[in-house]
């Protein structure tokens, strides 16, 4: 048996998070064979991978978003491929986006002679185009809006021009890209299934980006979310089963048009046994350390956790702030990180780099994570399994993990507004100020992980997920190839 991994810009490449879990799902299935086909921005970071890859992940195939069109490169003087009346008229449906005809589409590209470069220079591509401005835009300037079109396209068109190794299921690990490459992989392998396991909900995060971007502007910002809602539609449509990790992301999903049948609920869940015997604060250790494991990037918004922590500093100078993790996925921002601690001259704040989980946050009084957008978040978990209570922006399954959902164990924490710097300081010295209280709250959150969120009960989800795709594709396999790993 052989399932094929798609993911969009995480595994290998980057440490924690997406990757993680993707990390451990080819490790928990040993006797299964893994393909993964990640998607990167261009060719800048090919093989630069932060993992070692397990042995059962054979094959590593890149896709990147931006790239040269080598049918194009080498087809410039020639006739170019001409569509068929058919293919026309799904490429009309991909670009006004109704009732879009994917097989048409997905069997375009499987062409080994299509090219991309000719395809958006096409007579059809102009034409197409000109009909949806006059449909929508008109009031805009046409050169502008085709070549925005183009670029939307670009990126697209090199998800379908993919060619999937063959496999009996693919996994996507969100919808947008990785949901194309999955979809039109059913094209080539009949019998192969398709499943969808959504951490966040690709479109909406990719809505909150649009919005806040300053590379794309006024009535382009609709275009791009379209898009994007066009391609999680495709890989919801032809998807046997979609997970998301918490009940406002399912609903979220259905809204956004996947099949409330096809829909299931995977909570996240991590190791416990892997915080036991962890080293701990020491008791001659003077400081109240507040712990921020993440990436250091935008989304994680650590310049609002910075100015919090300057304020809660002030009024209680024993807290200390440790920022760990990696470092190196967003220079400037890291740089602005560092320039802002100097500029409040503010102390007690560390910058610790990548670090092991488990050789720190024993030591922290609690955790902290400031994102404008999450799913359901490792960290908060990792904190719990360490007895530690968190403060967490209101994003993603933060607000279920800390004030639990239909359970009663109480508080493991507290809940704070978006980018509110009052609310974050006064949160820092409510627990900082009132230790029984944090440590009600931590032991409040070890129980709610306990009950829902230990990697046994996610490991039995995706055991049975796979079995049940593994028998609707009616490939042959061992009860072998499910034991898990422990």
């Amino acid at each position: 048996m052989k399932v094929c991994l798609i993911a969009e810009g995480c595994y290998p490449y980057l440490v924690g998070g997406v990757s993680s879990w993707i990390h451990s799902i080819i490790k928990l299935f040993p006797n299964i064979e893994f393909n993964l086909i990640t998607i990167i921005a261009d060719r800048s970071i090919s093989g630069k991978f932060a993992y070692q890859l397990p042995d059962n992940l054979t094959e590593v195939h890149e896709v990147y978003l931006q790239d040269v069109d080598w049918v194009g490169k080498y087809n410039y003087g020639k006739k170019p491929v001409k569509l068929k009346k058919k293919e026309e008229e799904a490429l009309k449906s991909l670009i006004i986006g109704k009732d879009i005809d994917w097989m048409t589409v997905f069997n375009m590209f499987n062409r080994k002679n299509i090219s991309i470069n000719h395809l958006l220079m096409s007579p059809q591509f102009l034409e197409i185009t000109k009909e949806y401005y006059t449909l929508r835009f008109s009031d805009i300037t046409f050169s502008d809006f085709l070549w925005t079109m183009r670029s939307i396209y670009l990126p697209l068109f090199f998800a379908l021009k993919c060619m999937p190794p063959k496999a009996d299921i693919y996994h996507c690990v969100s919808t947008g890209y990785a949901g194309i490459i999955g979809s039109k992989a059913l094209s080539l392998y009949s019998g192969a299934r398709l499943l969808i396991s959504e951490h966040g909900i690709y479109t909406r995060e990719r809505e909150e980006e649009i919005i806040k971007a300053k590379w794309v502007q006024g009535i382009y910002k609709t275009i791009w979310i379209e898009q994007f809602r066009k391609m999680s539609r495709c890989a919801y449509y032809f998807a046997d089963l979609v997970t998301s990790l918490f009940e406002q992301a399912h609903s979220l999903q259905i809204e956004l048009g996947c099949p409330e049948d096809k829909a299931l609920i995977t909570p996240n869940g991590i190791e416990v046994k892997n915080f036991e015997n962890i080293p701990l604060k020491e008791s001659e250790d003077p400081f109240i350390n507040v712990g921020a494991i993440l990436r250091i990037t935008p989304i994680k918004d650590v310049k609002t956790m910075i100015n919090a922590f300057y304020y809660a500093h002030e009024k209680q100078p024993r807290l200390k702030l440790w920022i760990m993790g990696p470092d190196d996925e967003d220079a400037e921002y890291v740089a602005d990180c560092h320039e802002l601690v100097r500029a409040l001259n503010a102390e007690n704040i560390v910058f610790t780099g990548s670090i092991k989980t488990t050789d720190y946050i024993g030591k922290m009084d609690m955790t902290i994570l400031t994102s404008i957008s999450e799913g359901q978040p490792l960290t908060i978990l990792e904190g719990f399994a360490a007895k530690k209570p968190c403060i967490a922006t209101n994003v993603g399954n933060c607000h279920g993990l800390i004030y639990g959902e239909k359970d009663s164990f109480g508080d493991a924490g507290i809940v704070v507004s978006i980018m509110n710097i009052s609310e974050i300081t006064s949160a820092i010295l409510k627990l900082a100020n009132n230790p029984e209280l944090a440590k009600k709250m931590g032991q409040n959150g070890y129980n709610r992980l306990m009950a829902k969120y230990r990697s046994v009960y996610m490991e039995e989800n995706y055991k049975k997920i796979y079995k049940t795709l593994a028998e609707m594709s009616g490939v042959t396999y061992t009860e072998e190839a499910f034991i898990l790993q422990s």
